[in-house]
């Protein structure tokens, strides 16, 4: 069946830039649980930094698709205040547009696939889209949270998230990261390249917006080359 490896990169907003009352609801837990004022200014800090990690507080810069069997795919991410032409380089496009026309290419281009791939898709990447493309009213056109179990899932909307299947459904305790599983199998990881998912926001702080798109390049490669050595010695 047509497969579709994808991935998403994310920034927060400003957390200063939040009325107060947006402010009050954030910090609310953390000001519960801080036992003085040294905790609780780590605290804050580490929720300023984790605006990217919700729908609510952050937005998509980058969507990357790939099918694995063709080596073909395109990574669409956002630009502002760039004029940049796509352009095509070892198979993949890269073409600059706003979270919207990002949403709506997504799901548009799920539509000619089957089955899914992701690493953690269905903790944070799925979750992720269709809060943002509810957000931009933008209705998906394939049910990617059916089922965690993939034999129970639809026909037309297998997502296999390889953090699920390589964990057996939460059964291993320590559950790791894509570079560590890239490591523990030979694969080159994404992270090589000296750029992590952490360094997303700085990036875009500092419009380097291609560089973004080119690091989501490589999680797309990583994680279909996890999907082949799990589906050769690891799938029944």
């Amino acid at each position: 069946m047509p497969k579709m490896v994808f991935d998403i990169e994310t920034v927060g907003e400003d957390f200063n830039s939040f009325d107060e009352m947006t402010q009050e609801s954030l910090t609310r837990w953390i000001r519960k649980e801080s036992q003085d004022k040294n905790e609780y200014q780590t605290a804050l800090e580490e929720l300023k930094n984790g605006m990217g990690f919700s729908p609510l507080t952050g937005s998509i810069v980058t969507i990357g698709m790939l099918n694995p069997d063709t080596g073909k795919g395109e990574v669409c991410f956002q630009a502002p205040g760039q004029k940049l032409e796509p352009w095509t380089m070892d198979g993949i496009t890269f073409t600059p547009m706003d979270e919207k026309g990002m949403l709506e290419k997504f799901w548009t281009t799920a539509t000619h696939y089957q089955e899914f791939i992701s690493f953690n898709g269905k903790a944070f990447d799925v979750p992720f889209l269709m809060v943002r493309s509810a957000i931009h009213q933008i209705r998906p056109t394939k049910d990617l949270m059916s089922n965690r179990y993939l034999g129970s899932q639809k026909f037309d909307a297998k997502h296999v998230d390889l953090l699920d299947q390589l964990t057996f459904y939460g059964a291993v305790r320590r559950r790791g990261s894509l570079h560590l599983w890239c490591r523990a199998f030979g694969i080159k990881s994404p992270k090589a390249e000296g750029v992590t998912g952490d360094d997303v926001s700085k990036l875009f702080a500092a419009k380097k917006f291609k560089e973004i798109a080119e690091y989501n390049v490589g999680d797309l490669q990583a994680t279909k080359a996890l999907y082949e050595y799990w589906d050769s010695y690891v799938r029944f």
